[in-house]
């Protein structure tokens, strides 16, 4: 009997690199001039920037100019928080189920910092938003378009109605949602939003800041003057140009990304008819993601098993995975009991409904051969 081909259900952590990005960024790299030089070569390492800039921009609804590139969502989002602070804000309002990267800058920026809870689905409880931006002094409110573990997906424009009426700042963190629903910067209302390559199947290493009109950028890294001199190094040109095609083509593919939808669906009906627990069923969620709990079946032992047999998924949080550490989407739910339990599966553009049905295969499997052994204990 032929072994399985593994399946890959983990793009939420990082997609894999579509073949049109491998095909670019090999170019880029066999051509490599640094984009600041004047001779043919720099010209030409210029030019990818420049396009991939408005590839990305293109994404999002926003103007060219408003891309700054950066190594990746976590220096974006830092960069995000200390131009809000350089704008004015005073103190940050932060999401309970935010990305860590967001969370710990809000707390190295020495301002004080404010949760604002969730409820049970993983949505922003909005009348609480209101209350803290009635606090004195202004704020930046940082809330991401779709968790990243949940793919819960949050209010924005409400959000943003409150935060401007405020006088205050919304940054929009919005790295998972792009390329899997439409995400608009204007639509959004937000004053600035964050990006990575690695999730739209371009390749790790690249992300990027865009801020709407009027709002300004200050650099965090400091040196020459590259990107406008608002993010200092030498710019990766092989990586810019692969995020600029994966922008575009997660653009080309996303009336397609909404099939993941009735996959993801009809295996979380599986799952759940044997006792998994869904989290955020009850809200809009990414058509992609399926974040589930197994009651007294920890995480590291459900990711170890299905790997074994060929389904690749995470436990969360990528840069959570590998320790046995609570979840932060499940924790602030107010589920304590099952904070340890979640496995997250999230397709991308590579993924087909037979995927989805292998991994629901595999895991009934597993949890029934767990069941009869937890039967067979209590007899013996």
């Amino acid at each position: 009997m032929t072994a399985k081909s593994p399946v890959y259900l983990d793009y939420n952590a990082s997609g894999l690199v579509r073949p049109e990005v491998q095909e670019v960024m090999a170019k880029a790299l066999a051509d490599n001039g640094n984009p600041s030089a004047v001779h043919a070569a720099g010209r030409r390492a210029r030019a990818r920037i420049e396009t991939a800039r408005a590839q990305v921009a293109d994404l999002v609804g926003a103007d060219p100019t408003a891309v700054v590139f950066s190594s990746g969502g976590t220096e974006s989002n830092a960069q995000a928080i200390v131009s809000a602070i350089a704008a004015g804000c005073e103190r940050l309002i932060v999401g309970a189920t935010e990305h860590p990267c967001v969370a710990e800058a809000a707390t190295a920026s020495g301002k004080p910092v404010k949760m604002l809870p969730v409820d049970r689905d993983g949505v922003v409880d909005l009348k609480k938003l209101q209350q803290l931006l009635a606090l004195p002094g202004k704020a930046v409110v940082a809330i991401h378009h779709g968790n990243n573990e949940s793919g819960a997906i949050q209010p924005m424009a409400e959000a943003a109605k409150l935060v401007r009426a405020a006088g205050g700042w919304l940054h929009v963190d919005a790295i998972q949602s792009a390329g899997k629903i439409p995400v608009n910067l204007r639509d959004l209302g937000a004053d600035s939003l964050t990006l990575s390559a690695h999730k739209l199947g371009g390749p790790q290493g690249v992300g990027a800041l865009v801020l709407k009109d009027g709002r300004e950028a200050v650099r965090i890294l400091h040196g020459a003057g590259q990107e406008r001199g608002l993010r200092a190094g030498t710019e990766n040109v092989p990586g810019i140009a692969g995020f600029g095609t994966a922008a575009d083509c997660a653009a080309r593919d996303l009336p397609l990304a909404e099939a993941h939808k009735a996959w993801r669906d009809a295996a979380e009906a599986r799952v759940k008819a044997a006792g998994a627990v869904i989290i955020a069923e009850g809200a809009p969620r990414l058509p992609n993601t399926l974040f589930m709990a197994a009651p007294g079946w920890d995480s590291p032992q459900q990711l170890i098993t299905l790997d074994l047999m060929g389904v690749m998924v995470s436990g969360g949080s990528a840069c959570s995975s590998g320790k046995i550490k609570p979840s932060r989407a499940i924790l602030a739910t107010g589920r304590t009991s099952l904070a340890t339990n979640g496995i997250r599966i999230s397709g991308g553009w590579g993924t087909t409904e037979a995927d989805w049905v292998r991994f629901a295969d595999a895991w009934l499997e597993a949890w029934a051969k767990r069941q009869a052994r937890a039967r067979q204990a209590e007899v013996a």
